[in-house]
């Protein structure tokens, strides 16, 4: 023993001492968010010195900060409160916080111009879902990929049934007529978001009905946030329920499996070694096969993100891309789901989120609604992807973007779920789930009156 103490007490006196640099290095490393804590106050001080000033420009570097700065602030508060962390409360508040603060004049305007102006220039979300689809496509297993991509109509459509039955019972047992009950509050949840969702849905309702578009379309709106905010909440259930129950969750992967698979795993893997030059092919592989989306809409009407997707998917079964930029497509894939997600979403919440349409839904019969009818079909793609093979926490979450708010909605969920890497098989529930659930309820609506 005393040999032991002996032996510490010379290893405590040869170690040497903390100098101020190493202190100095030591504050450097704590984060908020992706940023070091000095790098963090600088910019604050910074850009509420412009604020002041009115010198705050809506440049490339200033609006990087001001959405940096905002979205890990949200998501740092947010990790901060007990309980609800669990349920995607960093999401909640990198999503909607934001908005409320401009709803009520509490951010300054001269920020929330440089937000707005930065957003809708660079229209950087669909760079953000170009670099996630590509990365998280290219660096999956191929067998996985093709499973996945089979199996993953059945639990969306056995879901989109379920809940359409279950939300308009619930909004017609609370009082609701039937009509409105499915197609203002259960159907808008389901469609897609705004721009591929709320917006057609709203303009056909009114075209068959010879009205005005405008009041329609505040009511789907504010159904689409409802659901939406409900989907984040239950997929930060669905994340934390994979960490009491490991076996029910492939963290991420979707299917599970089988003894072929196993058999693939233990043969040599690719190598994935790249470099910087590697990353930059990732990046332009990316940005050309989402150009190749948006030309096909603009020849075709066909919605880019679903031909980018397609295309992806193609290049990945048939090897068109190397290892090498694969691997870079990897990092790429990090780099995106680490850095950019949280200021993503604080600048859709500044320039894009209306928290006036939340505030408008939040009638608690159309709470109540839209909670059961996503509630449903969550739980109805938990048991449906477990009895075909999927893991159920990952067939649930893909559910669950079913319910979201396009795009946006689907990195809110999957970031409230720490499962980016779901974002190819939730682009599809989202964009061909909302198409195929806008036109059937545009037909049905049109019989029906």
């Amino acid at each position: 023993m005393k040999a032991a103490v002996a032996s510490d007490a010379a290893t405590l006196k040869s170690a040497p001492a903390r100098t101020f640099k190493d202190r100095w290095w030591a504050v450097f490393d704590l984060r908020i968010g992706s940023l070091p804590l000095p790098v963090y106050l600088v910019l604050v001080a910074v850009l509420a010195a412009m604020t002041i000033r009115g010198k705050l420009a809506a440049d490339l570097p200033t609006g990087i900060a001001l959405v940096a700065v905002g979205g890990f602030t949200c998501a740092e508060l947010a990790k901060r409160i007990p309980w609800i962390r669990h349920i995607g409360a960093t999401s909640i508040f990198a999503a909607f916080i934001p908005s409320m603060l401009v709803y009520y004049k509490l951010m300054p305007s001269p920020v929330v111009k440089a937000v707005t102006d930065f957003t809708k220039q660079s229209n950087f979300l669909y760079l953000f879902i170009a670099a996630i689809i590509v990365g998280s496509v290219l660096g999956m297993d191929r067998r996985t990929l093709i499973k996945g991509f089979v199996r993953i109509f059945i639990p969306v459509a056995a879901g989109s049934i379920a809940a359409a039955c279950v939300g308009t019972g619930v909004g017609v047992a609370l009082g609701l007529d039937l009509h409105h009950a499915l197609f203002l509050v259960v159907v808008p949840i389901m469609a897609g978001g705004v721009g591929e969702g709320a917006l057609p849905l709203s303009a056909g309702y009114a075209q068959i009905m010879g009205v005005e578009q405008g009041p329609l379309f505040a009511q789907v709106l504010s159904a689409v946030m409802l659901g939406n905010i409900a989907a984040i909440c239950c997929a930060g259930l669905l994340s934390y329920l994979g960490t009491r129950k490991p076996s029910w969750t492939g963290n991420g992967q979707l299917t599970v499996a089988t003894h072929a698979d196993d058999a693939d795993m233990h043969k040599p893997p690719l190598a994935f070694e790249f470099d910087v030059s590697s990353v930059a092919a990732a990046g332009a592989t990316a940005i050309a096969l989402y150009l190749l989306g948006v030309l096909s809409h603009q020849l075709f009407d066909w919605p880019a993100p679903v031909v980018m997707l397609i295309l992806v998917v193609a290049a990945q079964l048939f090897h068109v891309v190397s290892p090498r930029v694969r691997g870079g497509a990897r990092f790429m894939y990090g780099f995106f789901s680490t850095a950019v997600t949280y200021p993503l979403m604080f600048a859709i919440s500044v320039a894009m989120t209306p928290w006036g349409e939340i505030v408008t839904a939040f009638h608690w019969v159309n709470i109540v609604t839209a909670v059961s009818t996503v509630l449903t079909l969550v739980v109805t793609g938990f048991f449906v992807g477990r009895l075909i093979g999927m893991y159920p926490v990952e067939a649930a979450i893909v559910n669950a973007t079913h319910s979201g708010l396009g795009g946006t909605g689907d990195v809110a969920i999957l970031t409230a779920a720490n499962r980016m890497e779901l974002m190819p098989f939730a682009q599809i529930a989202t964009r061909i789930g909302g198409a195929v659930t806008v036109m059937v309820a545009l037909a049905a609506f049109a019989w029906i009156h």
